[in-house]
């Protein structure tokens, strides 16, 4: 084996780790049942995961508990603060506030309360203009702010998906622009040498920009894969999970990706008697989806995965 299918054998199993953390995130992850899902020891795998990773896997933890929960905590306000904290591993709501108060520096509540300020200062300008702090929004350690907008009717489905089989490239960095550059540059190139134009296509956003720092931020971008496909370009697969999804019909630019899931988690969620589960959100570019390279506009459907309140 070649150095750099080498590199590839070690990255794929460092993201069939991630991605088995973020779907268990509620429950007990050690080191050993971790390492036994990379095929690694767990000497080894604990050494080879912050070299990879560029943070410890007990830092990797906390910082994704920490991150999936402030999402919950604004999209999800029905939930008590020990609810959510149960969902993403902790053990008590005492644990969950120190370890979000270190990460965000302050607590579950104030993160929680500050947007039910905000949310009324947009639905009540008139009292909002009477008071400039809340008129201001607010800030927290690392400037990762929700800034709503104003209250629109969205038109969104529940569908029931199966499980599908897909083979991705990756891309670590800011959501955005780099995202259109990532699928015309690398993505748009690997479907063609294999064969894959035509396939319906998917994109994953693993992180949230609001609450993830953008450098950490991960995003998958892959198509549907025939039974017998044979796929290579440092390509990595995996399976999106089947199950129920709230999915919005989505016609715009790069640019409004992250207002449209906004709209999607912040509004419609809180209002759906649904709540968020530990299956990854994603794009969905059925094979009729248009793009205009003209004007960049592009059609998709935005997928969260949901289950009962």
């Amino acid at each position: 084996m070649n150095a750099n299918r080498s590199r590839d054998v070690y990255i794929d199993r460092m993201h069939r780790v991630t991605e088995h953390i973020d779907q268990h995130l509620d429950q007990f992850l050690d080191l050993e049942s971790l390492a036994e899902v990379a095929h690694f020891s767990p000497f080894h795998f604990h050494r080879l995961f912050s070299a990879l990773m560029g943070e410890t896997l007990g830092a990797y933890l906390r910082r994704r508990r920490c991150e999936v929960a402030a999402t919950r905590l604004l999209a999800q306000p029905r939930l008590s603060v020990l609810q959510i904290a149960l969902g993403v591993g902790f053990g008590s709501a005492e644990a969950f506030t120190h370890a979000f108060a270190a990460r965000f520096g302050c607590s579950p509540t104030t993160w929680r309360l500050r947007l039910a300020a905000e949310r009324a200062a947009i639905s009540n300008p008139d009292q909002a203009n009477g008071k400039p702090d809340q008129a201001e929004g607010w800030q927290t350690r690392n400037n990762d702010v929700p800034r709503l907008q104003a209250e629109t009717p969205m038109k969104v489905e529940i569908v029931e998906r199966q499980p599908t089989p897909i083979a991705y490239l990756r891309h670590v960095g800011p959501y955005g622009e780099p995202i259109g550059i990532f699928w015309q540059a690398q993505v748009y190139p690997w479907m063609v040498t294999n064969g894959l134009i035509g396939q319906p296509r998917y994109g994953i956003s693993h992180d949230d920009p609001r609450v993830t720092a953008q450098e950490q931020c991960r995003y998958d971008a892959g198509c549907e894969l025939p039974d017998d496909a044979l796929v290579g370009g440092n390509a990595h697969r995996t399976t999106i999970p089947g199950g129920k999804y709230a999915a919005l019909s989505f016609k715009g630019m790069v640019a409004d990706f992250e207002p449209a899931w906004d709209k999607l988690l912040r509004e419609w969620l809180p209002s759906s008697g649904l709540q968020l589960d530990n299956r990854p959100m994603f794009e969905y570019y059925p094979t009729d989806s248009t793009y205009d390279p003209a004007t960049g506009v592009l059609e998709c459907k935005l997928c969260v995965p949901v289950m009962p309140l």
